[in-house]
């Protein structure tokens, strides 16, 4: 596997937009209240210059293949950060990179000192559900903070410590 991870840089921006717009009407949930319709969408490396954020990218022979980041987003609990933007190119599913982006992701959120990681998803994206079970997220019977993605139908927690 010969898979690059990297921070995300200023000219990742538009071909990450397009990356998960793609993935979005892949499954279905290119709808108003997500990330698909999220004007944040199409400027990522600027959101993610928050100093409490990080965000990775995962390359393979030049070219984005997905990423994934942690973000500090407004109320949330003391301590807890969101695992945000969190997508994978269809022929990169399934080869370990999404758990490798996720592992980068939660070590940095360790790094930053948060002690809870929050996400947002929906039941069209089992694969990824049900990884994040694996990983140790539990559910939750509705969300938290304020990400505006309204349309998020599953709501999970994991612990760090």
């Amino acid at each position: 596997m010969n898979v690059h991870i990297r921070p995300i840089s200023p000219q990742d921006n538009a071909p990450l937009a397009a990356l998960i717009r793609q993935i979005f009407r892949e499954f279905g949930i290119d709808r108003p209240g997500t990330v698909y319709t999220d004007r944040d969408t199409d400027r990522l490396y600027e959101v993610f210059q928050h100093p409490k954020s990080a965000y990775w990218i995962a390359e393979e022979e030049g070219q984005i293949i997905g990423g994934c980041g942690i973000y500090p987003t407004e109320g949330l609990p003391e301590g807890c950060a969101e695992l945000a933007k969190f997508y994978l190119l269809p022929q990169s599913r399934g080869r370990g990179i999404g758990r490798l982006l996720m592992e980068k992701s939660l070590s940095s959120a360790r790094e930053l000192g948060y002690k809870q990681i929050y996400l947002e998803s929906f039941p069209e994206l089992s694969g990824a559900v049900s990884m994040y079970r694996k990983a140790g997220f539990k559910d939750l019977p509705h969300s938290w903070g304020n990400s505006g993605h309204f349309a998020c139908t599953i709501w999970m927690v994991k612990s760090l410590e």
